[in-house]
């Protein structure tokens, strides 16, 4: 029975997004509908659209498991989370709108008026794209696998075909309206059970021994002064380098109205990190022995039927079953709509017709990594993804808009750099587990693979004799110059 009402939750959550989409797609007629929504998406509806596609996988099952494995180091990753969009909101989210720009590519491009800067950002977008798309299939595999027994490369096939569909119907509008609405039932799906969960375990037999549930090891006294600020600086500076996110911006009819979307998805992300992180706590009283690398990404799905047995425990996992769906679809489409974008434009002629095409590429691309591969914590994996993203696009999108100095040879040399860096890092840690003391400068890059990045990009900048762009001056007054009203 409950195996059944699991899959009615997904049944109706891919009707209801279908639904959506072809309302969306009833209104998605030209290019600016498919790429931008035609500039013309308002604040609460944007904020709810961009908080729907960044709660992915890793934030709906894996910061719960995060929280449970790990304790109060958990909350590193929510509290980074975010705090990188107050960065996007002092620093990029108006600039970017008022560039007039479609992509980040197209930002790159008329900012350094350089083709071959325009091809490495679009070359980084692709990647972090992929690698962020790869976790979400891993998480719908595993939440089928779970709840239904079914093989895990049903619940990815399903995830990716029902992507590549909608966002080649109607794009980023109809995209836009699907977001949206998965942010609100996402929000209900966690909030609903811990609020069931949280009263009976209050009031019911699970007494418990404060020092072995939250041991002091697994408390601020255990952490690494390293690791932690590394990974802090990867999640602050890996929003502003993440492509779904950044092209959420030029859906804003003006800068100010991009600025007060920002304000409004802090608020939006801050109550569901709050939500999934008591999850990750109530966890730690009710199920520790849940506690163990690969298992503790299902202990959101498994929790509510330990806690009641019976008819309500398999409607609350039916109900996260549903959000932990909607999470998978929203950020898989946001991330096939910006990289559609990207490919439309720079490997075809930039149409409705390419854009539909480059859609089905970007689903298919990661379905079949997905299915090559097997699942790792999700939460890392979405780690991993910041880390490279902070370590690519971040510096060159930040100094692309503030200093006047970049050049191309610099953007490039700086993301080349950069992603080389972090990738030979991640890749060495993951195959041997670090080399002595050099283990977490491995394991947590970050803090010296964006100074790295930085320091190439600045220097080559001021060393490029052909100096910065002779529009620099016209471009950088265009997107610092707040729009009237």
């Amino acid at each position: 029975m409950n195996a059944v009402l699991d899959l009615i939750g997904v049944a109706l959550v891919v009707v209801a997004t279908l639904l959506i989409g072809v309302y969306g797609l009833r209104i998605s007629r030209t290019t600016g509908d498919f790429f931008v929504a035609s500039r013309t998406v308002r604040p609460v509806w944007n904020a709810s659209a961009i908080s729907g596609e960044y709660l992915s996988a890793g934030t709906f099952l894996g910061l719960s498991g995060l929280v449970l494995l790990d304790g109060a180091r958990g909350f590193w990753f929510p509290i980074g989370y975010a705090a990188g969009y107050l960065l996007v909101l002092a620093f990029v989210a108006a600039p970017l709108r008022r560039s007039g720009a479609y992509t980040i590519p197209d930002f790159i491009e008329a900012r350094l008026e350089s083709t071959s800067a325009r091809r490495v950002t679009s070359i980084a977008v692709l990647v972090i794209g992929w690698l962020y798309i790869v976790p979400q299939l891993h998480g719908a595999g595993l939440t089928l696998l779970v709840v239904a027994g079914l093989p895990e490369w049903v619940g990815a096939v399903t995830v990716a075909v029902l992507v590549a569909a909608a966002v080649a119907a109607g794009g980023m509008r109809a995209i836009t309206y699907v977001q949206a609405f998965q942010y609100w039932l996402k929000l209900t799906a966690l909030l609903v059970p811990v609020v069931f969960i949280a009263f009976a375990l209050g009031g019911g037999p699970y007494d418990f021994d404060p020092a072995l549930v939250f041991p002091a090891e697994a408390g601020p006294s255990g952490f690494d002064a390293y690791e932690t600020a590394s990974l802090l600086l990867a999640l602050l500076l890996g929003t502003m380098g993440l492509p779904h996110v950044l092209v959420r911006f030029y859906t804003s009819p003006t800068g100010v109205s991009a600025r007060r979307t920002t304000v409004i998805v802090i608020g939006m992300v801050s109550a569901f990190y709050a939500v999934s992180s008591t999850m990750g706590l109530l966890a730690r009283i009710a199920a520790p022995d849940l506690a163990v690398p690969g298992v503790a990404d299902t202990v959101v799905l498994l929790l509510p039927s330990r806690v009641f047995p019976g008819m309500l425990g398999e409607l609350l996992t039916a109900l996260i079953v549903a959000g932990a769906f909607a999470a998978f679809l929203a950020t898989s489409a946001g991330l096939v709509v910006s990289l559609a974008g990207v490919i439309s434009q720079d490997v075809f002629s930039g149409s409705v017709r390419s854009f539909r095409l480059s859609a089905v590429l970007c689903a298919l691309v990661p379905l079949v990594v997905a299915l090559l591969t097997a699942p790792a914590g999700l939460g890392s994996s979405v780690g991993v993804v910041f880390v490279v993203a902070a370590s690519t696009l971040s510096p060159v999108v930040l100094l692309g808009v503030w200093w006047r100095g970049l050049t191309a040879r610099g953007a490039v040399a700086g993301m080349v750099s950069g992603g080389l860096a972090a990738g030979l890092a991640l890749l060495v840690h993951a195959a041997v587990g670090g080399v002595g003391v050099a283990a977490p400068y491995l394991a947590q890059p970050a803090a010296w693979t964006i100074p790295l990045a930085t320091t190439v990009t600045v220097v080559v900048s001021l060393l490029d004799p052909r100096g910065p762009s002779p529009r620099t001056d016209r471009f950088l007054a265009r997107v610092h110059t707040p729009e009237r009203g």
